[in-house]
């Protein structure tokens, strides 16, 4: 009788429970086949390079080496299918005219890997979609206007000449090997952190914000590792693994630093202070605006709002500009001519760099060529992403259903022999007026282009201009040919191990 009891009081239950997992999973099973069969048909008219039928491509887009995508490139021309697991898909692009059938739509950002950055950032400008994203843009766009921007020189060159400070204490007049993408980080959030939110740091001496540099760090190559591992898509998973954990730490930090800047601010307003600062200032900073758009429209621009958007903002303000500002350097070290060449225009026109303006700076113009080859060489960042709403048809008749993630591999295209003669090859004459107006006006997009084009891209230019102008006036840079740079493909292309470069400082700065 006993056994008859727990043979109907527990078996029953244990072996239902048993045949309702084990058709849940094979409901799952079918519904991942399905899905690997409609993706299969959906991307059949685009050749792929070889694939694990487990692992997709994962392998390839989770090695550091450049070359092997400038190999895909040149071996499949216009757009490539890349698959990330066995039941996931990427469609990467890197042809103008199909960069500019995708950019002219209104597509929402694909969820990867911006739903994975939206825990430490928030929903800001760089991940919302739709009327939201219309209304951060259009509030925030007075905060880069031209007027503005010009009052933040003095204050660039004030950070870059704190940094060259640091180097001549290093090198004094020898020729000496430095590490340069650690001080460079370091200066581009010293700028950030005084242009954006009027706060001077120090961090440049005192490493106030070393816990918030290193954890931009982590958290870009924790995402990148995320985005293409297949099975960390799932929250649950993710979460509990170690890179889960180390991620939601690294958040804290993030959101800490971001808290305490807004809250030095609203106590500093609170206290009184508004009048005295304003008559200090000549310009309303970031924050200001922000928080002024927060003031007038209080039902539709929270808090939450107000955070991410400092958080947006911090991040990418520095983190690009660092890596740049390092790649530049690096690209001038290992083309002396077209350096000396910068050296004497820049000479030219700020004489010893004592004092820089607004419009001696429009007047650098093989500088300029420089840095814009310099984006089209190693673009920062190397791919953008957008998930399509409806059906897209490229000119070649080719086309893709809803639903399918676009990767516009910047990359890609600014490499692609079809567009570019020898893309390898550091030359800053591709930039002149008349090269520039004969080549596609797709062909070249650093900070993307259309209607989600990068907001902070005349910010970015100055901070560059003001950066290398001074640190060439003062210093020669050359290559450690025995370290040389190996890139960390994140969602930023930065220096895995740095950039360590030979500065000789001249003896008459």
């Amino acid at each position: 009788m006993e056994a008859s009891w727990l043979e109907t009081r527990w078996a029953r239950p244990l072996y239902l429970a048993f045949v309702f997992c084990l058709a849940l999973g094979l409901l799952q099973a079918i519904k991942l086949y399905l899905r690997r069969q409609r993706l299969l048909r959906d991307l059949r008219a685009f050749p792929a390079p070889p694939t694990h039928w487990f692992y997709g491509h994962q392998k390839f887009l989770q090695e550091d080496k450049m070359e092997k995508l400038e190999e895909t490139v040149e071996k499949y021309p216009c757009a490539f299918p890349c698959w990330v697991g066995p039941f996931q898909a990427f469609f990467f692009i890197y042809d103008p005219d199909y960069a500019k059938t995708f950019l002219s739509r209104t597509d929402p950002k694909s969820q990867y890997p911006y739903r994975f950055m939206t825990p430490c950032l928030g929903k800001g400008l760089l991940n919302l979609d739709g009327p939201k994203w219309f209304q951060h843009r259009r509030l925030l766009t007075p905060g880069f206007h031209c007027d503005i921007l010009k009052t933040y020189v003095d204050m660039m060159a004030h950070s870059v000449n704190m940094m060259l400070d640091k180097w001549e204490k290093i090198c004094s007049t020898q020729d000496t090997a430095v590490e340069v993408f650690e001080h460079i980080n370091l200066m581009a959030l010293d700028i950030i952190m005084k242009c954006a939110f009027s706060q001077e740091t120090n961090c440049q001496i005192n490493g106030s914000l070393d816990p918030y540099v290193k954890a931009t760090v982590e958290l870009g190559k924790i995402i990148f590792y995320r985005m293409y591992n297949f099975w960390h898509h799932h929250d649950v998973i993710f979460k509990f693994s170690p890179n889960g954990h180390l991620f939601q730490e690294l958040s804290k930090v993030l959101h800490q630093h971001t808290e305490k800047v807004i809250q030095d601010r609203k106590k500093t307003l609170k206290a009184g202070m508004k009048q005295d600062n304003t008559q200090k200032k000549k310009y309303q900073d970031f924050l200001d605006i922000i928080l002024s758009a927060q003031a007038e429209n209080e039902d539709s621009f929270s808090n939450a709002d107000l955070r991410s958007e400092v958080n947006t903002f911090m991040l990418a303000g520095h983190d690009t500009s660092a890596v740049s500002l390092s790649w530049l350097l690096y690209c001038l070290a290992l083309n002396p001519e077209h350096q000396e060449r910068c050296r004497e225009e820049i000479r030219s026109i700020l004489g010893d760099g004592s004092s820089i303006t607004w419009d001696q700076l429009g007047e650098m113009s093989y500088t300029t060529m420089c840095i814009k080859e310099m984006f089209r060489l190693i673009p920062p960042v190397p791919s953008i992403s957008r998930e399509l709403s409806k059906p897209l048809t490229f000119p070649d008749g080719r086309s893709l259903p809803a639903g399918i993630t676009v990767v516009l591999s910047i990359w890609g295209l600014h490499h692609n022999p079809a567009v570019w003669k020898s893309p390898k090859i550091f030359d800053p004459l591709r930039f002149t007026k008349e090269n520039s107006d004969q080549r596609h006006p797709y062909a070249f997009l650093p900070f993307s282009s259309g209607p989600r084009n990068c907001i902070g891209e005349q910010f970015a230019m100055l901070e560059l201009k003001v950066a290398i102008a001074l640190i060439l006036l003062h210093f020669k840079v050359t290559p450690d040919l025995t370290r040389p740079p190996v890139f960390s493909n994140h969602i930023i292309l930065k220096p895995k191990h740095g950039i360590h470069l030979h500065l000789k400082k001249f003896p008459e700065c």
